[in-house]
This record gives structure tokens, C-alpha cells and sequence, in this order.
């Protein structure tokens, strides 16, 4: 009777620990979401923020997205499957890249579009049956208007194919694309540098002679990146959204 009252109090307390296990959050992506060296900053990655936003005795992020990376380099580079070994049942992986696979004139990173698409739905095979949940997020934007103002898209036909792949595989998307478009928008040709990396000759001592960025984000950048794709969690209910502080 003592030898059953034992394992039954070994079962719950295992239990009660499998219980408090918190879900962990991947982020695989390029340098826009990734976290930065200290002689980087303040240039800094939207998937940085991302932690604040949730209980973290419920949900822990993993940043593993790195700069340079495109869909192809992060696979060839073993990166993705770092992410997949550590994988467990429940966990959740936002997929977002883009700025590299489109850059044409980087060969050691560019991704044709077909390639790019046949990424994607490996992404989500290989998530999907580790019993995980593939999150699919379109690139954000650059800073870049015309001389009249304008605001000019730099990423081609690449979050479209993310769009369609979502909508393919039934997949929940994060359409940071549109949604980093209206915030660009909306704070204008002068307003929006205050979003990326930019920085006059002396201001700070990791740019010494200044730095024009139009891609990369500041630390006030980056925290509004954030809340968009957490504006999006609450929105698709993907399961997430219960573990997000009020």
C-alpha cells in the first residue's frame, strides 16, 4: 500500500511539472527579427521584443534567426535543423524571411522564387510533424520612398508567395508586410527614420561616422514590429493568445 501511495504521488507530481512545461516560441528569420551583438547596437531585431509580450512561466521565445540568412543558407547552415531537434509537441515556429532569398545580387544567399516556395512547405512539413505549429510571416518592409514622397515596396513577388503558401497549407499568417507598410506609411518620409538605424557622425560610438539604414530597425522600431505580429496573435487565435499579458 506504501509502494502504490509512492507512485501515485510520483505520477502527479510528474504531472503537475509536465504541466507548468512552457511552450516554447522558435523564431526562424533573417537580421530584421534576429537579436544583435553589442557592437551592433542599438540596431536591433523585432523578435528581441517579443518575450515582453507574453507570461514567460507559459511561453518562452527562442530567437534563432540570424543575419544574411535567406530560406536556402538556413537550411544549408544546419540552422533549421537546430530548431527541429529541440522541438516538442505544442510548440509553435514563426517562419519569416524574404530580404536575402530576393537579393539577386547576393548569390551566396539569393533563393529563387520556386526555391523559396519549396522551403516554406518544408518548414511546415518538418513542423508539422514534430506535432508543432508553423506560423508563416511576409517580410517587413524597408524605408524607401521616392523623390515625391512615396513609399516604393522593395520585396517583389516573395510575400506574395508567402500569402499563397498560407492559404495552400492552411496555414496561420502574420502578414507583417502590409501591416510594417501602414506604420512606414504613416509616419512619412521624415517620421519613419526614427523606425531604423539611422544615426548622425558621432551620435554613437559603434557608427562612428553615422549610419543611413533604411532596413534595419532601431530599439523603437523594433518594439512596434512587435506589437504588430502581437496584434496578429490576438486576431488569428492560434492558441498563443491566452499567454499574452493584458
Amino acid at each position: 500500500m506504501r509502494y502504490l501511495s509512492a507512485l501515485l504521488f510520483l505520477f502527479l507530481l510528474l504531472g503537475i511539472a509536465g504541466g507548468q512545461a512552457p511552450i516554447t516560441v522558435y523564431l526562424a528569420g533573417d537580421s530584421t527579427m534576429a537579436e544583435k551583438l553589442p557592437e551592433k547596437r542599438p540596431e536591433t531585431g523585432w523578435g528581441e521584443f517579443l518575450q515582453k509580450f507574453f507570461n514567460e512561466d507559459k511561453v518562452k521565445v527562442g530567437n534563432h534567426a540570424k543575419n544574411g540568412r535567406s530560406t536556402r543558407t538556413f537550411i544549408e547552415e544546419k540552422l533549421w535543423q537546430g530548431i527541429i531537434e529541440k522541438l516538442k509537441e505544442g510548440d509553435y515556429v514563426f517562419i519569416q524571411f524574404g530580404h536575402n532569398d530576393e537579393s539577386k545580387e547576393k548569390v551566396d544567399r539569393y533563393t529563387s522564387p520556386a526555391d523559396y516556395r519549396q522551403n516554406l512547405i518544408r518548414f511546415i512539413t518538418d513542423v508539422r510533424e514534430k506535432k508543432a505549429f508553423p506560423i508563416l510571416l511576409t517580410p517587413v518592409v524597408r524605408r524607401h520612398f521616392d523623390k515625391a514622397g512615396n513609399f516604393q515596396d522593395t520585396h517583389g513577388e516573395y510575400p506574395d508567395i508567402v500569402r499563397a503558401v498560407a492559404a495552400e497549407y492552411h496555414v496561420p499568417l502574420i502578414d507583417m508586410h502590409r501591416k510594417s507598410e501602414r506604420v512606414v506609411k504613416q509616419y512619412g518620409p521624415e517620421g519613419s527614420r526614427k523606425l531604423f538605424l539611422q544615426l548622425r557622425p558621432g551620435e554613437n560610438l559603434n557608427y562612428p561616422h553615422g549610419i543611413e539604414d533604411n532596413t534595419h530597425f532601431s530599439p523603437t522600431g523594433a518594439e512596434i514590429m512587435a506589437g504588430l505580429a502581437v496584434e496578429e496573435i490576438r486576431e488569428l487565435h492560434i492558441g498563443l493568445d491566452k499567454y499574452l499579458k493584458q
